[in-house]
Parts: C-alpha cells; structure tokens; sequence
C-alpha cells in the first residue's frame, strides 16, 4: 500500500527534471534553429517515435475524428501553445528566469480550478499564491523590487507567463475530459492524437516563421541529438507521467511540482550554459517554495 500511494509523488518528479533540461537544451538550440520551427520539429519526432505504439487510432472508428475537438483543444493547448511560447520566451531570456516565471504555475491552477470548475479557494491558498506572485516579481526585477515601477517586460517573460497559463488549462482539461483508465491503458494513443491535431498550428507557424524570420536551421549531429531528446524525454516521458499524476493527485497538487523545475534547471544551467544562480534567484524560490509549502496545508 505505501508504494502505491507514492507512485504519483514519484512520477510527478519525472516532468519537472524533463522541463529543466527542455529549458537549458532549448536555450542550447535558440542559436541552430528559430523557435517555431524547433517546436514543429520535436513533435513530428514524437509523432514518428509514438507510431509503432499508436498507428491504429489512424483506423476508421478509433474516436480521432468523432473527438477532434477535445482532442483539437489539448493538442492546440500543449503542443502548440505551451512549447511554442516556451522555445520563443528562450530566445529573449535565460534558462533560469524562463523556469522561475513558470514557477507561478500553481496559481494559475487554482485560479483556472476555480473559475471553471468552481473549486475552492482558502485563505491558505491566497496566501500561497501572494508569496508565489512575490518571488516571480523578485525574479523579474532581478532582486530590485523598485525596477517593477517602469519595468518594461521582455517578450519571453510574457511568453512564458501566458505557456503557464496555458498549461493550467490543459491540465484542468485533462483532468475532466480523459477517463483515467483511458490514459492510463491508452496514454501513447491519446498523445498522439494530441499531436495530431496540434502539428497543425505547429506548423502553420512554423511556415509562417520560415518566411519572415532571417534566422534559418542549421543542421548538425548536436542539434539532431536534441531534437531526439527533447521528443523522447520532456514530451513522451514527462507527458505521460504528467497525465497519470494529474489524474492521480488533481492538477492543482500536480501544479506544485512543477515548481521544483527552477532548481532543477539553476543546478543544470551551472554546469552546462554557466549561468550561475545568483542570491535573487535563491530568494525568488524560497517565496515560491514558501507558497508552494502553504497551498498544500488544505485540503484538495
């Protein structure tokens, strides 16, 4: 019994470890391919990687086309949406800050929980989220609070601010649309579904990105290497883990591991980019963690 009450805790760390190396990786890509066109690439990965375990919801009769739009809406909310805006925030910020800002993440799961699926909020979970809020707004001042005054917002910091809340509602989605048993049996069917229909956008914007940008790919073994990994890690392996902790544990409790992903990345982002932590990065996650610590003292 105690094992299986702590399987979700012990998948639900699998996402935050993929998303930080997604970050510093993305980071690592932004100067080899444009960000559009990166984020097209990775799931026609996926879609080629899942095809041996998920070719049969192509069949007539396999609910694809019956369900597209809940399908439509997942596939636009996290292929499209969520790493898109994730990959262009990396090109006009760093790794660390990138992770930081999407560590307000549980806010916006319990503001989505409760505007649309009329959970409740406590006292406890306002208290949280006001801490939350306080250290994304020490990271984005970088320590100097009094900068928010005429702070003038980099493209990335509003990118990723909207991929997080884009992120809630999916996983709100998620939760209510899918049976569990359907994503626990069928995990590989409904990501590729969600591809599916996501590659659309994916790759309307990527053509569109191609035409206007100056930025072109290029190609190298590295960048092939990535591609790999960043389809077969931060999107099978953290989607499906995602999935099975969201229906496990909520998404409001599942939204708080996501903020283990700052550490994860700021560790990482030393030995690989340089990026060092600094002293307001420290403090930024101590207020996060601060509020992550007060939202779990009530109930789901």
């Amino acid at each position: 019994m105690k094992q299986r009450s702590a399987y979700p805790w012990l998948i639900l760390l699998v996402p935050p470890i993929m998303w930080a190396c997604n970050a510093i990786l993305g980071r690592v890509a932004a100067d080899m391919i444009p960000p559009m066109l990166f984020n097209f690439m990775r799931w026609l990965f996926v879609l080629v990687f899942l095809l041996p375990l998920a070719y049969w919801i192509f069949r007539p009769g396999s609910g694809l086309l019956v369900h597209w739009r809940r399908y439509a809406g997942l596939g636009f909310l996290s292929v499209f949406g969520f790493t898109a805006l994730q990959y262009s925030a990396l090109h006009t910020s760093t790794a660390i800050n990138v992770t930081l800002i999407a560590a307000s993440m549980p806010i916006w799961m319990l503001l989505v929980g409760r505007l649309f699926y009329q959970t409740r909020i406590t006292g406890l979970h306002l208290l949280g989220a006001a801490c939350s809020l306080f250290g994304v707004a020490i990271v984005l001042s970088q320590g100097d609070l009094s900068r928010l005054a005429g702070l003038k917002f980099l493209p990335g910091d509003l990118y990723i601010m909207l991929a997080a809340i884009g992120w809630a509602v999916y996983s709100w989605q998620l939760k209510f649309t899918v049976k569990p048993e359907r994503l626990r049996q069928d995990w590989a069917a409904l990501l590729m579904a969600q591809v599916v229909y996501g590659l659309i956008p994916s790759g309307l914007f990527a053509l569109g990105e191609v035409g206007f940008s100056a930025q072109r790919i290029q190609w190298s073994l590295p960048l092939l290497g990535i591609l790999v990994f960043v389809a077969i890690g931060p999107a099978i392996l953290a989607y499906k883990t995602w999935g099975e902790g969201v229906q496990r544990v909520g998404p409001t409790l599942a939204g708080f591991f996501a903020n283990l992903t700052p550490l994860i990345t700021a560790l990482l982002s030393s030995l690989i980019l340089g990026e060092y932590p600094k002293f307001f990065h420290a403090a930024s996650f101590v207020f996060i963690a601060l509020g992550i610590w007060l939202s779990s003292r009530t109930p789901r």
